[in-house]
C-alpha cells in the first residue's frame, strides 16, 4: 500500500505478489537506460525468446507535473501515454493510444487522498468499456473493489474486491476475483535474520473447479547489491533467481524454473541485463 492513505486497488497484496513473480522470466532480456539533466529518458530493450527476437525503444520526457512517454516496438506499433499531476490536488490524469490502433485510446483519472482513492478509465471509442476501481481506509487496512463495464453489449465483464491489512512486520490480503469464483489469501512476513527479506504464503482456490494452489516464497538480501528469491507451489513448480547490482542502477538477474514431481522435463532459465551509464 502506498505511504498516504489506502492507495489504489491495485495495491492490495501487491508486496507478496513481487516477491512470488516480479524478475522470474524464461527469456534473454537486454536493456539500456539513459538519463538527462533536461529530464529526458531514454531505454533500449532486446528480448529473445523460444527462439524468437523482438525489441523496444522508449523515450520519456518529465517537464514539472507533466510526463510524455513514447514506445516503438519491432512490431511497428507506438505507444503514446501523457500524464499530468496534481490539475487538482490528489488527482492524476493519464492519456493513452497505441497506433495504428485508434480504437486503444483511454482516458483515465486517478485519485488518492488521506482515506479514499480511486480510478477511472474510459475507452476513447463509440462504445467504450469504462474501468473503475475504489478503495477505502487507511496505510494499514483498506477494502476495495475493482469493476468493467462494456457499453457495447451492456453488462460487467469484470468485478473483483479485496481487503488488507498491513502492520509493522507483516501484511494480509484477500482478493475475491474473476466475477466470484476465484479467491487469493496471502500472507507476507518480513524477517531481520532476511536482512529485511520476507517470506510469504498464498493460497489460490477457484471454486468452478475445486482447484487450489499453495505458494511459498521468500526474499533474502545477502547484502546491498544481492538478493535472492524463491517460491514452490503444491503442484511443484520451483523458482529461483539472484538479482545483482553491477553498479548504481544496473542489474543482472538470472533466474530459473524447475518442475520437481518431473525432473525429466528441461529447466528453464532466464537472463536479464539492465544498463545504466
Amino acid at each position: 500500500m502506498s505511504g498516504k492513505g489506502p492507495g489504489v486497488f491495485s495495491d492490495i497484496g501487491k508486496r507478496g505478489r513481487d516477491i512470488l513473480t516480479n524478475d522470474y522470466n524464461s527469456d534473454q532480456r537486454f536493456t539500456i537506460s539513459s538519463s538527462a539533466n533536461s529530464g529526458l529518458d531514454l531505454k533500449s530493450t532486446l528480448v529473445k525468446s523460444r527462439g524468437l527476437s523482438s525489441g523496444d525503444v522508449t523515450t520519456e520526457y518529465k517537464y514539472k507535473n507533466k510526463v510524455v512517454n513514447f514506445k516503438v516496438d519491432t512490431e511497428s506499433s507506438v505507444l503514446t501515454t501523457f500524464t499530468v499531476s496534481d490539475v487538482v490536488p490528489s488527482a492524476k490524469t493519464i492519456a493513452s493510444i497505441r497506433l495504428p490502433d485508434y480504437s486503444s485510446g483511454k482516458f483515465e483519472v486517478q485519485y488518492l487522498h488521506d482515506h479514499v482513492a480511486f480510478t477511472l478509465g474510459v475507452g476513447l471509442t463509440r462504445s467504450p468499456a469504462i474501468d473503475f476501481s475504489g478503495t477505502m481506509g487507511t496505510p494499514s487496512i483498506a477494502f476495495g473493489a475493482e469493476t468493467s463495464y462494456s457499453t457495447s453489449v451492456g453488462k460487467f465483464t469484470k468485478y473483483n474486491a479485496g481487503l488488507c491489512l498491513k502492520m509493522p512486520s507483516s501484511s494480509a490480503s484477500v482478493i475475491l476475483g474473476d466475477k466470484g469464483d476465484s479467491m487469493k489469501v496471502s500472507y507476507l512476513h518480513q524477517l531481520e535474520r532476511f536482512n529485511g527479506g520476507a517470506v510469504v504464503g498464498e493460497i489460490s482456490r477457484r471454486f468452478s473447479t475445486n482447484e487450489n494452489t499453495l505458494t511459498v516464497g521468500c526474499s533474502y538480501v545477502v547484502d546491498s547489491q544481492t538478493v535472492l528469491k524463491a517460491k514452490l507451489n503444491n503442484h511443484g513448480n520451483l523458482g529461483a533467481l539472484l538479482q545483482h547490482e553491477l553498479t548504481r542502477k544496473s542489474f543482472l538477474t538470472i533466474s530459473g524454473a524447475f518442475e520437481t514431481k518431473d525432473l525429466d522435463k528441461n529447466p528453464k532459465f532466464g537472463f536479464s541485463l539492465l544498463l545504466k551509464p
